[in-house]
């Protein structure tokens, strides 16, 4: 079977997905979306440095939900627009069209708080959608929790991604979002009490739900380091002084004790912070399952570019490609991972 599939904004997961949807021999690409009209009219394979696809991007959304596609790949920006991107993906639901979604991330597992439109729009149209990635998403859901299957007794979970973001060329997320390159005392959007709970509060809890464990509370942390010197890296220049690495925690607590932790680490040089954890290759997502027996386990991460961060998009990307067919057979609703079946790459290997 075929689904007919809409790509919605091409930047840097958005090109990844449109080669998914290209790759995989049951999508077929109906609509792109963008919302520069300067990019109206081009082929969507042209934006993301692909061959081209025989579909033209469009700024009209009202034109590509009357196509009435299977799923809508959703990979808009959403860090910065939260609230516009809520109203995106009801429009969508509403129109009775399925979503699978890099973001808003909070909606992974939510807490009830500001999922609620999203669940009405989606029973309003009789549509499904999955938000995930890598991180929030593969590294911090299966990936634990495939792990726990084989342990005789837990005491503690803890995913870490720790990961140079040198070569990611997102300066919004880097500058704004997550304050590099800006005064130590100077305190970031991520860093505003509760934000980190909201991002990755979802990942702690979905895993807890996935133990039977029902959390007491949840608590963050974070510390940064200066850079030494001046330096530049591909989204900018950092200057001496300014944050240069970041390590923050979202500890789920019970009876007073951290039993699932999410933890980053994230430097913008390798020698910054050498007491902190060190990757495995050149960047990783790890997963540490302390109890009987001891498990750790190395997600290294290398796009075919030699760069880390390349496989990181690509993994995002891909979580969300690889699931359009079970999201669509998925019953109505909001969904999370523990709702779906095992997903794999179907039809991605070579037959010939």
């Amino acid at each position: 079977m075929t689904y007919r599939v809409v790509q919605w904004s091409i930047g840097n997961v958005g090109r990844n997905t449109l080669a998914g949807i290209v790759a995989r021999p049951d999508l077929e690409l109906v609509g792109c979306y963008t919302s520069s009209a300067a990019k109206a009219g081009t082929d969507a394979g042209t934006l993301a440095g692909l061959a081209e696809t025989g579909v033209q991007a469009t700024n009209d959304a009202e034109a590509l939900l009357s196509l009435r596609p299977d799923c809508v790949v959703y990979t808009s920006m959403a860090d910065t627009r939260i609230f516009e991107a809520l109203d995106d993906l009801a429009r969508i639901l509403r129109a009775g069209i399925n979503v699978v979604s890099s973001a808003p991330v909070f909606l992974q597992f939510p807490d009830g708080s500001m999922d609620g439109p999203i669940r009405e729009a989606a029973a309003e149209g009789g549509a499904s959608i999955w938000v995930n990635g890598i991180d929030p998403g593969f590294a911090n859901d299966w990936l634990p929790l495939s792990l726990t299957s084989i342990s005789e007794r837990i005491d503690q979970v803890r995913c870490l991604e720790v990961l140079n973001y040198a070569t990611y060329d997102q300066g919004t997320v880097l500058f704004d979002i997550m304050g590099f390159g800006r005064a130590l005392d100077d305190l970031p959007f991520l860093l505003q009490p509760g934000i980190l709970t909201l991002a990755w509060g979802s990942v702690v809890r979905q895993i807890a739900a996935g133990l039977g464990v029902e959390l007491d509370s949840i608590e963050e942390a974070h510390t940064r380091l200066p850079a030494p010197e001046p330096f530049d890296i591909r989204a900018g220049r950092i200057e001496k002084g300014t944050t240069a690495a970041l390590r923050f925690e979202v500890r789920g607590l019970l009876n007073g004790r951290p039993v699932i932790v999410l933890e980053h680490v994230t430097r913008l040089r390798d020698d910054l912070g050498p007491d902190w954890p060190q990757p495995a290759g050149q960047g990783c997502y790890r997963v540490e399952v302390t109890g009987e027996p001891n498990y750790t386990l190395d997600l290294q991460l290398l796009g075919a570019d030699g760069d880390h961060n390349t496989a990181g998009l690509k993994a995002t990307a891909m979580r969300l490609v690889n699931a359009i067919p079970a999201v669509i057979a998925a019953p109505p609703g909001l969904l999370t991972a523990l709702d779906l079946p095992l997903i794999t790459a179907h039809g991605l290997l070579p037959r010939a």
